[in-house]
């Protein structure tokens, strides 16, 4: 029932998201992904998308990379809430098959996953999807220190870290669920060198980069408030993403209260119900519970002036404090506490009314005040054709590609498009389709505010962009090609005859470019290296995970 319960509810998010390819602010699926150094986080820019790029480079050489994205999207929605409610059922036992149903409800249909599917975020959204069996793992773990148990921890923190904000959400509560179940310190330390292991793709890009800082931004990125609710009431409501684009309408006006009111009363009913049920469980639990206090009431903080204030000075003197900006994000560690929360409810339900009306009266509470996460969230999420213009560009560039032609510039500088054929906002799709370095400006601006400006020699290209396009400059600074995206080529690049000009793309050559800088040996290596362990931590699970079914099919032969 858990699994076609949650089947069912990921189809009504995901059904119209596969055919053709997903491009909508941050997400971005191409035919084929390249396998450059970008890819592999070791190019000198912030590794923000590993080992995500690196996994999709690999897997779109056999499956058309949109079908890759969206099957990893409708993936991680079904793993929440099969894993949530796995996580109920061990929990919180006596709430039976409707306690379960219950988690997997609240887990897959909520303001936080409707918000970060529409800023493109699915990659997060698996590391939001692992917490639920990380928690499992590492229970199992503690009462069965086995080699396959390790493996199947090993494969949840490699599963929840595609990206490093997922990787630090799965070590927060593993870390937690192990002190609360009292795991030797053996065993602690051995799980923090197994998350290591996984997440040492994003780490060998971090040592490589040379910019894994960010440039301000705590402001634009700070918690943003609903209507009647305050900071403090949409972050107990897991809404208040940054950006005020990426929010259903239903979250944008006074409903935002409503929904929010019912969702606080089953966390707040399915919390009594914990406390009278004296759980056997209820350390890991409690832990569980402060771990969502704890994670509220900073965000929350984070949002007001002192708390801005100090997010800033992190971002300017802390490398890597960028992953703690967007803190939103961190509200996926308070919902292991609030799917368990929703089973207890239904367990305190089912003592007044039959369990299927106890079902019933929870989707009512948790589904309904958010109608519009139905069908790739309003309708706002839909697949895209690439004009012919991107594959010929690609073809163009990638047949020249050898190491000296120089790198790729585009034009407009800007890191957010507004494409005609796409219909909304969202990154440029050429960085992840050429098979060349592609220099990107990373800037953003959010509500006016730029954030993330370029350093280094990417801003000397953009710059020289910007002033109008020296194609001596350029090609000084290891530019061999510019492609101009829906726009008005730069002045002095205009003069210049573009290899190509299309509808949506021109191309332009540069001659005479400089090599530009590329990884040493040492970054390749290294990367290939972490990212193979990363890979062999997913086998390792896959292989434990299904041993004991091909052992007791292959038994009965050795008698």
């Amino acid at each position: 029932m858990l699994y076609a319960f949650s089947a069912l509810l990921t189809a009504l998010i995901c059904g119209p998201i596969f055919g053709k390819y997903l491009l909508y602010r941050d997400a971005v699926a191409t035919p084929q992904f390249p396998m450059t150094a970008s890819a592999l986080g070791i190019d000198g820019s912030a590794p923000r998308a590993v080992p995500q790029d690196t996994a999709l480079a690999l897997a779109s050489r056999l499956v058309d990379g949109g079908w890759l994205v969206a099957g990893f999207t409708a993936l991680a929605l079904f793993a929440a809430g099969v894993g949530y409610g796995k996580l109920a059922a061990r929990l919180i036992p006596v709430s039976g098959r409707a306690g379960t149903v219950a988690a997997a409800a609240v887990a897959i249909w909520n303001p936080f996953v409707a918000e970060r599917l529409l800023q493109g975020h699915w990659s997060l959204l698996a590391g939001y999807a692992a917490l639920g069996w990380t928690v499992l793992a590492v229970l199992s773990l503690h009462r069965e220190p086995s080699w396959r148990r390790w493996a199947m921890l090993a494969g949840a923190f490699a599963a929840g870290g595609l990206t490093p904000t997922g990787s630090i959400l799965v070590l927060v509560v593993a870390v937690v669920t192990a002190v609360a179940a009292r795991l030797p310190g053996r065993m602690l330390t051995g799980l923090v060198g197994c998350w290591v292991v996984t997440a040492s793709p994003w780490l060998v890009g971090a040592v490589v980069s040379s910019n894994v800082g960010s440039s301000g931004g705590a402001t634009a990125f700070a918690l943003r408030a609903e209507p009647w609710l305050g900071t403090f009431g949409t972050a107990l409501g897991l809404g208040g993403i940054w950006n005020a684009d990426a929010v259903p309408a239903s979250r944008t006006g006074p409903w935002a209260l409503v929904a929010t009111v019912m969702l606080v009363s089953v966390v707040a009913l399915g919390t009594w119900s914990m406390v009278r049920l004296r759980l056997d469980s209820a350390r890991t639990v409690g832990a569980l519970g402060m771990l969502a206090a704890v994670v509220v009431l900073v965000v929350v903080l984070a949002a007001t002036s002192p708390g801005i204030a100090l997010m800033d000075m992190l971002l300017a003197h802390v490398p890597g404090a960028g992953l703690v900006r967007d803190t939103h994000k961190y509200l996926a560690l308070a919902v292991p506490f609030v799917s368990l929360a929703a089973a207890a409810a239904v367990a305190a339900l089912r003592r007044l009314i039959p369990a299927g009306f106890a079902v019933a009266a929870m989707l009512a509470l948790v589904v309904a005040p958010l109608p519009d996460l139905a069908w790739g969230v309003g309708g706002n999420i839909k697949p895209v054709a690439y004009p012919a213009d991107y594959g010929r560009v690609t073809g163009l560039i990638g047949a020249n590609a050898d190491g000296r032609s120089g790198a790729v510039a585009l034009w407009p500088a800007d890191n957010v498009r507004r494409l005609s054929w796409v219909g909304g906002q969202s990154l440029s799709p050429l960085p992840r389709m050429l098979d060349a370095p592609v220099v990107v400006s990373g800037e953003l601006f959010v509500d006016g505010e730029p954030v993330d400006s370029p350093t280094g020699r990417t801003f000397e290209v953009v710059e020289t962009l910007r002033d109008g396009g020296d194609t001596r400059e350029l090609a000084h600074l290891g530019i061999g090609w510019v492609v101009v995206e829906e726009s008005t080529p730069p002045a002095d690049l205009a003069a210049v005859e573009p290899v190509y000009r299309g509808q949506h793309l021109t191309l332009y050559r540069i001659d005479s470019a400089e090599p530009p800088p590329t990884p040493g040996m040492p970054a390749w290596t290294a990367a290939i290296i972490a990212f193979a362990l990363w890979v062999s931590s997913l086998l390792a699970a896959l292989i434990a995970l299904l041993l004991p079914a091909a052992t007791a099919r292959v038994r009965p032969f050795l008698r």
